[in-house]
């Protein structure tokens, strides 16, 4: 994804995706995933 498919999104999006990018841990993603997979199946179930 480029960065003008990024722009779209709200800035926290990018800025959480940047942090993925450069800064997390491997634990930090194991985590990040389970944190983002948790919200996305919730709204799913609310659409």
């Amino acid at each position: 994804m480029g960065m003008k498919e990024m722009d779209r999104f709200p800035k926290s999006i990018r800025k959480a995706v940047r942090y993925i990018k450069q800064d997390a841990t491997k634990e930090q993603l194991i985590e990040i995933k389970k944190l983002i997979d948790y919200a996305i199946e919730r709204r799913s179930l609310r659409l």
